[in-house]
């Protein structure tokens, strides 16, 4: 394979010897994939801004046996408040390592990609509150992986109205009735009702374009947080970082 340009954005950077880095890259085309930036920790690499955390940009590479080699980077967003704010910087690591996670190669990246970037500019660039910031990403995510949940009626009987509850068991919204039943059931506002749908329908554009109240921010919370781990069999914590 020749000399190929992609966009991408970094989301892991190990030392390699005297002056190498090893990186992780997300990509819209070809995935998640490794790539080797040499001598990019020289005070004057070109490659210095290109192959640090976060950074997003249009680099130059070819492949070789196993790994990418970058050639050449043009940088388009650095995300640098969240390298100088530890509560951002926390929270986007949070998202980073769910992003390693669910990411591999040869996998087309683009809507992961998107709602990633969309994520990392609002911590960044807005003053938006981190914990919502946090669940609209999580939720959006599990949309694009395929676990979109049912928020048109209740998912036991079909009923559109009297709907109170999110049902883990069955990933979505239930009726008074049907809730009663279902043990995994958690009992949401009719705002964290419209947030939730709000997210799951809205362009990746308008993503972050609401705000929610604190009790309703607590249920969508709970529901987004045990919903992610549920789907991933994982459980992911948002951890302080020192």
């Amino acid at each position: 394979m020749g000399t190929i340009k992609t966009k991408g954005i970094i989301i892991a950077e190990n030392n390699v010897g005297d002056f190498d880095k090893m990186l992780t890259m997300l990509t819209p085309g070809f995935g998640k994939i490794s790539c080797i930036a040499k001598g990019a920790r020289r005070q004057k690499s070109a490659l210095l801004a290109g192959s640090q955390l976060f950074c997003f940009g249009e680099y130059m590479m070819y492949k070789g046996s196993n790994t990418y080699n970058i050639n050449s980077c043009e940088t388009i967003e650095i995300f640098y408040n969240i390298r100088t704010d530890l509560d951002k910087l926390k929270y986007a690591m949070h998202i980073t390592k769910i992003i390693q996670d669910v990411t591999t190669e040869n996998q087309n990246s683009y809507k992961i990609l998107q709602v990633y970037l969309n994520t990392l500019y609002t911590i960044s660039e807005t003053d938006k509150n981190l914990d919502l910031t946090l669940c609209v990403f999580k939720l959006k995510l599990m949309c694009y992986l395929g676990f979109e949940p049912q928020i048109k009626s209740c998912t036991n009987c079909g009923e559109t109205e009297n709907i109170t509850s999110f049902s883990m068991k069955d990933s979505g919204f239930k009726c008074a009735t049907c809730s009663k039943l279902d043990k995994s059931c958690i009992q949401i506002t009719e705002s964290t009702q419209n947030a939730i749908k709000y997210i799951t329908m809205a362009p990746p554009k308008k993503l972050f374009s609401f705000n929610l109240k604190d009790e309703s921010l607590e249920e969508l919370k709970i529901i987004t947080q045990l919903y992610l781990n549920e789907k991933l069999e994982k459980e992911y914590k948002l951890e302080d970082l020192f």
